[in-house]
C-alpha cells in the first residue's frame, strides 16, 4: 500500500517548510482510496486452458442425457401408494397429529397460556368492532373469533400468526352485505310516530346469511386454490401492492365508521366511486352530528392513544402489555350503563347480545351466485395477508410454513365458519405480535385464545350491551395507525425503485376509487401492465471486453472496455418474446449501424440486374449463332457483353460476425424464435455471421422444439459463454492479414 509519503514525494513542486501541503482535490482522494481498496483485496487468479467449445461439442462432452418422464409415468408415480407416502400425507393434511405429540409442557405450556389469554383479551373488543365493519351485530365477530380459531388450530402450519377477525376483510364482507341487503329493503311503517323505519331485526339476519354465504365461497376456493397446489398464487400479490392495497382499504374503514363517531346516519352508497360519495354524504350531515357520540369517540380515542404509548415505552418493563381495549370497552359500557348515555343523550349501543352459540346452518345456495367475485377477492386477499405475516415468523424462528396447507387451513376455517354464521377471517398482525411478545411459540396459543372467546361468548357477553358503537369506532381508529404509517413507503419507494412507487400509489388509488374487490383486481392488472412495460422496453446494449479478461460489459457503462474488432455483440436486459421481438431486431439494427433492409433490397436489384443482363447476352449469344450457321462474317462480341460486378469483399466498416448473448433470456416463444432465425438469414446473406450464446437449457429446448435448427443450421452456431463465440469467430476471420486479433486463450 502506498503511504502518504510516497503520494507525495511525486507531487511536481515542494512544500515549504512551516506550511501545510495543499488539500487534496475530491477526485484524487477518490482515486487513492480506490487504490489503496484495491491493493487490500488482491484476489488470486487462475488459468484454465481449454478448447473453444460450442454446444454440440459440450454435450458431447458431457452426455447430454435425453430421458425425459413421460406425462403417464409422472401420474403413475404420484398415484403410487405406500404405507410411508400415506403416513407423510396424512401428517401433512393434519399438522396437528405430527406436533401436538411432541409438544413440551415444560418449555411452551406458560408460554402458550399467557399468549393465548392476552390474545384472547384482545379478539373480544376487535371481534365486536369488527363485525361492525362487516354489517353484521357483534356477537357474529365473536362467533368468527373462535369457530375458525379452532379449525385453523388442527390444519395450520403456522405456530405465531393470530387467526381471526381482520379490518381489511371486514370492511370488504361489510359491502357485500350492505349492497345486498340494504336498509331500502327492510323499511316498514310505524303507526305511532306515522313515519317509515328500518326493520333492524330482519334486516341483520338477512345480513348474517349473506356473510355466511360469501365466506363459505372463499373458503371453497380457497380448498380449491390448495388441492391444486396453487399457493404460488399469492407471488402476484407483490409487497408494494399488498400494502398500497391495505392502506387503501384502511380508508374505508375509517369513512366507514365516521357514521358511529358522529352519530348520523348517511345513505349507503356502492359501486365505483361510492367512497367519494359517502364522503360528501357524511360531510352534508355533518350538522346533525350527535354531540354525545362526537364526545364518547374523542375521549376514547385520547384515552387508548395514551394508554397505547405507555405500553410502547413501558415494554421492556412489562411482562404482559396492558389490556387497553379491554378496559376501554369494559369501562365505557360501565359509564353508558350508569349515565344511560342511550336514552339522555341518543347515543347509539351495541344492543342485545344472545349467550350461548349458533347451531350450524347450510349458507343460502341462492346467494353463491351473487358473491362469487367477492368471495374470489376475500380468498386471495385473506390468503395473501395470512401467508406474508406466516412466512415472517417462520424465518425469524427457523420453521417452515406449507404455503398450499395454509390454503386449505384458511378454507377450512372459513367454509366450517361460514356453516357458523361467522364471516371471513385471516390473521392480524397487532394480535400476531402480541401473541409472540408474550411467549407464544404453538399454535395452542391460539386455541386458548378461542377458549377465552367461548368463556365470554356464553357467560359474560350479555353484559356489554350498553357499549357504545362509537368506543368500537375508536377502537378501529386506533388499530389502523400501523397502516396509516404505511403513507411513508412512497418516499421510500421514490429512492428505491420507482416503478414500485407507482404500483403503490396505482393500488392506493385505484382500491379508494373502486372499492376493495374491483380496486384488487385493477391493481393487480396494473401490476401485470408494469412488467409487460418492463419487457417490452429493455436496455439494449454492445458489449465489450474488460481488458485481458473473458468477461463483456455494455460498452455505455465503462470506459475502459476495448471492442473486438470486427464483431459486434449484443444484448438484451430481458427475455425475448413476442411483445419485444420486433424491437429486438430494430435496437440490433440500430446497435451495429447496419440496416438490413437496405442491404438486402440493394443486393436484390443488383441480383436481378445482372440476371436480365445474363438473359440479355444469351440471345444476343444465340442470334450469333445462328448468323454464324448462316455463313455470316464472325464478330468479336466481348465487347458487347455489359459486365456487372458484385462486391467480392463485404463493406469493411460493417461487423463480419454478431453474437446475440442471450443469458438473460429465460424463454423463447415461437416469435422470438422466428426472429432469431431471421436475423441469421438476414444477416448471412450479407455475409456477416450470427452465433448465439449464453443460451439455457430451457432456451436450447425452446429452439429445439420451435424449429431453429436444421440441416444447415446446428447446435455449432450456439456457445456457452460470450468468450467463446468471440474466439470462434476471431478464429473464422484469421484469413484477413490487416486485422489484429487480440484475445484471452483459455
Amino acid at each position: 500500500m502506498l503511504s502518504n509519503e510516497n503520494v507525495s514525494g511525486h507531487s511536481s513542486g515542494a512544500t515549504p517548510q512551516g506550511q501545510s501541503p495543499p488539500p487534496a482535490t475530491e477526485r484524487q482522494r477518490r482515486r487513492r482510496g480506490q487504490v489503496e481498496a484495491m491493493e487490500e483485496r488482491r484476489r488470486p487468479g487462475y488459468s484454465v486452458h481449454r478448447e473453444v467449445l460450442d454446444e454440440e461439442a459440450v454435450d458431447e462432452i458431457a452426455k447430454k442425457s435425453d430421458s425425459k418422464s413421460s406425462l403417464r409415468e409422472k401420474l403413475k408415480k404420484s398415484m403410487r401408494c405406500s404405507g410411508p407416502r400415506l403416513k407423510s400425507c396424512l401428517l401433512g393434511s393434519v399438522p396437528v397429529l405430527s406436533w401436538l405429540p411432541r409438544y413440551s409442557l415444560r418449555d411452551n405450556c406458560l408460554g402458550d397460556l399467557i399468549s393465548g389469554i392476552s390474545v384472547g383479551i384482545m379478539q373480544l373488543p376487535q371481534g365486536m368492532a369488527y363485525a361492525l365493519l362487516a354489517s353484521v351485530p357483534a356477537v357474529f365477530g365473536l362467533y368468527s373469533s373462535f369457530y375458525p380459531v379452532l379449525v385453523y388450530f388442527i390444519f395450520g402450519t403456522s405456530k405465531h400468526i393470530s387467526l381471526g377477525t381482520f379490518a381489511v376483510l371486514s370492511v370488504m364482507v361489510g359491502g357485500v352485505t350492505e349492497r345486498l341487503a340494504p336498509d331500502s329493503n327492510f323499511m316498514i311503517w310505524d303507526n305511532v310516530t306515522n313515519a317509515s323505519e328500518v326493520d333492524v331485526v330482519a334486516r341483520d339476519a338477512e345480513r348474517v346469511k349473506v356473510a355466511a354465504a360469501v365466506t363459505f365461497v372463499s373458503g371453497l376456493f380457497q380448498i380449491l386454490l390448495g388441492l391444486v397446489q396453487f399457493g404460488f398464487v399469492v407471488t402476484y400479490l407483490s409487497e408494494p401492492l399488498v400494502r398500497g392495497y391495505t392502506t387503501g382499504a384502511a380508508i374505508h374503514v375509517i369513512v366507514s365508521q365516521l357514521k358511529y363517531t358522529f352519530g348520523i346516519r348517511p345513505v349507503r352508497h356502492s359501486g365505483p366511486l361510492s367512497l367519494i360519495y359517502t364522503v360528501l354524504e357524511i360531510c352534508y350531515l355533518l350538522p346533525k352530528t350527535n354531540i354525545g357520540s362526537l364526545v364518547v369517540s374523542i375521549v376514547a380515542i385520547i384515552c387508548l392513544i395514551l394508554v397505547k404509548e405507555l405500553n410502547a415505552y413501558l415494554s421492556k418493563k412489562l411482562p404482559v402489555p396492558i389490556p387497553v381495549e379491554l378496559l376501554g370497552i369494559v369501562i365505557a359500557t360501565v359509564i353508558s350503563w350508569q349515565v344511560n348515555l342511550k336514552d339522555k343523550y341518543g347515543v347509539d349501543v351495541v344492543g342485545l347480545i344472545p349467550s350461548g352459540l349458533q347451531p350450524p346452518v347450510l349458507p343460502d345456495a341462492s346467494l353463491f351466485g351473487q358473491v362469487i367475485g367477492d368471495a374470489f377477492a376475500l380468498a386471495v386477499v385473506g390468503y395473501g395477508i395470512a401467508i406474508s405475516l406466516g412466512r415472517i415468523f417462520a424465518l425469524k424462528y427457523g420453521y417452515k410454513v406449507d404455503s398450499n396447507q395454509e390454503l386449505i387451513a384458511l378454507g377450512l376455517s372459513n367454509s366450517i365458519g361460514g356453516v357458523f354464521q361467522c364471516f371471513a377471517i385471516s390473521c392480524s398482525m397487532s394480535r400476531s405480535m402480541v401473541q409472540e411478545s408474550t411467549g407464544g411459540k404453538t399454535q395452542v396459543a391460539g386455541a386458548l385464545s378461542a377458549v377465552v372467546i367461548l368463556f365470554i361468548t356464553l357467560w359474560i357477553g350479555t353484559l356489554f350491551e350498553d357499549l357504545p358503537k362509537a368506543v368500537l369506532a375508536a377502537i378501529i381508529y386506533v388499530n389502523l395507525q400501523g397502516m396509516m404509517k404505511q403513507f411513508m413507503d412512497i418516499r421510500v419507494l421514490w429512492r428505491s425503485n420507482k416503478v414500485d412507487m407507482l404500483i403503490w400509489v396505482a393500488t392506493f388509488i385505484l382500491t379508494l376509487l373502486l372499492n376493495p374487490d374491483l380496486g384488487l383486481a385493477a391493481a393487480i392488472g396494473f401490476s401485470m401492465l408494469t412488467v409487460i412495460f418492463r419487457t417490452q422496453l429493455p436496455k439494449y446494449s454492445k458489449l465489450g471486453q474488460v481488458p485481458d479478461t473473458d468477461i463483456y460489459r455494455p460498452l455505455e457503462d465503462y470506459d475502459e472496455l476495448k471492442q473486438v474488432p470486427g464483431i459486434l455483440i449484443f444484448r438484451s436486459s430481458a427475455t425475448l418474446y413476442f411483445a419485444n421481438a420486433e424491437m429486438y431486431q430494430e435496437a440490433l439494427g440500430e446497435k451495429s449501424g447496419i440496416d438490413i433492409t437496405k442491404l438486402l433490397s440493394a443486393k436484390k436489384k443488383l441480383e436481378a440486374k445482372r440476371k436480365r443482363h445474363e438473359k440479355k447476352n444469351a440471345k444476343k449469344a444465340a442470334k450469333r449463332s445462328a448468323a454464324n450457321l448462316e455463313g455470316g462474317p464472325e464478330r468479336d462480341g466481348q465487347n458487347e457483353i455489359a459486365i456487372i460486378e458484385m462486391d467480392a469483399e463485404p463493406d469493411p466498416s460493417l461487423p463480419r460476425a454478431i453474437i446475440l448473448d442471450l443469458s438473460p433470456v429465460n424463454f423463447l416463444d415461437t416469435v422470438a424464435v422466428k426472429t432469431l432465425r431471421s436475423i441469421r438469414r438476414d444477416y448471412g446473406e450479407v455475409c456477416i455471421e450470427v452465433v448465439l450464446a449464453g443460451c439455457s437449457s430451457g432456451v436450447i429446448d425452446n429452439l429445439q422444439t420451435a424449429g431453429f435448427f436444421n440441416d444447415k443450421v446446428t447446435k455449432s452456431c450456439l456457445f456457452s459463454t460470450v468468450h467463446d463465440a468471440v474466439l470462434h469467430c476471431q478464429s473464422a476471420q484469421k484469413h484477413s492479414p490487416h486485422e489484429d486479433y487480440n484475445a484471452t486463450h483459455f
